[in-house]
């Protein structure tokens, strides 16, 4: 990648699902810092460690999932419905302006077309500090248990593959 950007046939490097760990293994060996790391990033999946690792190299978060996929949550939060009430938008546009806010490229998915332009209409009003940190603590967990980082989860799909797919064995 950092041949291609050299001669000139792309203008930056992205990355995808590199956690923190991975991300500065790659960084400090790469001589072109990627501009991009794609994560899952929304209200509830906030990657404030993956945020503090990628800043000094100067890598953005992209944003996949940045309406938490459709949660239903996300739509019925108290704090996300008492910002949409007070700037007249929808909790997903109170979601998506604070990721802009902080800096994460957000790009949602959708098919409607009224569904994008509200996506769109979210630059013509600005959360305040406070409103900020109102919605830090909406910043779930993440369940390690279904987490490819996890290596007794990764044991354990690597022995159902070989007993369900026999062409892959060693």
């Amino acid at each position: 990648m950092e041949k291609a950007v050299r001669e000139g046939k792309v203008r930056a490097i992205g990355l995808s699902n590199f956690y923190p760990d991975r991300f500065v293994d790659m960084a400090e060996y790469a001589e072109i810092k990627p501009a991009v790391n794609q994560l899952k990033a929304n209200v509830f999946c906030q990657q404030w460690d993956a945020e503090a690792e990628m800043k000094p190299y100067g890598t953005h978060i992209m944003a996949w999932g940045p309406l938490a996929q459709g949660d239903p949550d996300l739509q019925n939060n108290p704090v996300l419905e008492a910002l949409s009430g007070k700037y007249g938008k929808t909790p997903q546009q109170v979601a998506l302006r604070y990721l802009i806010q902080r800096g994460i490229i957000a790009i949602p998915k959708s098919t409607h077309i009224e569904r994008m332009k509200q996506n769109l209409d979210v630059f013509d009003f600005e959360l305040t500090p406070d409103e900020m940190e109102s919605i830090r603590p909406l910043d779930k967990p993440q369940d390690f248990r279904w987490s490819h980082r996890n290596p007794e989860l990764v044991k354990f799909l690597w022995n159902y593959d070989k007993q369900f797919n026999p062409t892959n064995q060693k």
